[in-house]
């Protein structure tokens, strides 16, 4: 088994909870303070996360947080949204320097930390769904503007990446790409600039690859997260995921059998079982009861149950209050606990 192979396969081993990615408010230290404090712990106890957060506007964004980490592409805000230019501007400068905020509080509560650390970027479709080109149109539209954003995307990653090690030597990273457009990309959902047409579907082997050739820069587990209904978790797992992140309330019956064989290829789920955004929080072991009922459903070993899930929110919590956020990341933490103790 190759190292890569084989610390992925370890990887998937720890980390009973974690967060989606995004957070309230506009806090650094304080949102790395909670996520840290939160999901540190002895192996298994959960995976703490580089969070992201929106509320401090363009940049701070998912896209324009990733648009930032661009190599030799640039992009600003328009009325629109983000659309790709020729130099680097103000946007991409303060994309800039709100992760390396972020970066600095996350370094600053993990000193001495060893074990696994997530971190969030935008997969390649959709942010080729989301970027738009100088005419207006998604770079979706143009199959030469999507091989050039994959790779340059590729390559930002690469530095990021190496930028986390640094900062935090003793974690072992897992890539998490956030992909919730990419149903919509392979039924060609997304809309053109005018909202009357869309853009036709794109060929599913060049999702694949794309992916695939992302995936690649990273020598460690891969997750994809997607909060959007039907993810396609069998060309996932051939594009080589580690791991899938989804809202586990959207699934259906028709999910069984591609989700069976998924988790006994290996599969990791990240199970979206706790509500993004306010509201009442059930016991923990009401939140995953679901899992519970899956998994006999599916005729799995219970006992497989703490190493092939991890339990979540439905999605980011940038739409929660801060208190809420941080009761429902602490309730992941005990669902987690919970669905270990009792997995029947």
């Amino acid at each position: 088994m190759s190292e890569a192979v084989s610390t992925a396969a370890n990887m998937m081993r720890w980390g009973g909870a974690t967060g989606v990615g995004s957070m309230p408010g506009g806090d650094a230290r304080e949102t790395a303070k909670t996520v840290t404090g939160t999901f540190e712990g002895p192996a298994g106890a959960g995976m703490p996360y580089l969070a992201e957060l929106p509320a401090r506007g363009p940049g701070a964004d998912m896209i324009g947080r990733t648009a930032g980490m661009l190599v030799e592409l640039y992009a600003r805000v328009e009325p629109s949204g983000w659309r790709l230019g020729d130099r680097p501007g103000r946007d991409t400068r303060r994309a800039a320097s709100w992760l390396g905020e972020d970066l600095d509080a996350l370094e600053e509560f993990t000193q001495g930390y060893e074990g696994p650390l997530k971190v969030q970027a935008v997969g390649p479709w959709t942010l080729a769904a989301a970027l738009e080109l100088r005419n207006g149109e998604a770079a979706l539209s143009d199959p030469g503007a999507c091989r050039d954003l994959a790779g340059s995307l590729a390559e930002g990653l690469r530095t990021h990446l190496a930028e986390v090690r640094k900062r935090v030597p003793g974690a072992t990273l897992l890539l998490q790409l956030d992909e919730p457009s990419l149903t919509a990309v392979l039924r060609g959902q997304v809309k053109t600039a005018s909202q009357y047409r869309t853009h036709r579907a794109v060929d599913r082997q060049l999702v694949e690859s794309a992916l695939r050739d992302v995936m690649a820069v990273h020598d460690g587990p891969v997750a994809i997260h997607s909060c959007a209904p039907d993810v396609p978790f069998a060309l996932l797992r051939r594009a080589g995921a580690d791991a899938v992140s989804f809202d586990f309330a959207l699934l259906t019956e028709r999910d069984d059998e591609v989700l069976g064989e998924a988790v006994e290829a290996g599969t990791k789920l990240f199970a979206g079982v706790v509500p993004g955004t306010d509201g009442a929080l059930s016991d923990p072991a009401g939140s995953v009861m679901g899992v519970r009922t899956l998994w006999r459903r599916l005729g799995l070993n219970p006992g497989s149950l703490p190493d092939a899930v991890t339990v979540t929110p439905s999605c980011g919590l940038a739409g929660a209050s801060p208190g809420y956020a941080r009761a429902a990341l602490a309730h992941c933490a005990r669902a987690a606990r919970s669905l270990a103790d009792n997995p029947e």
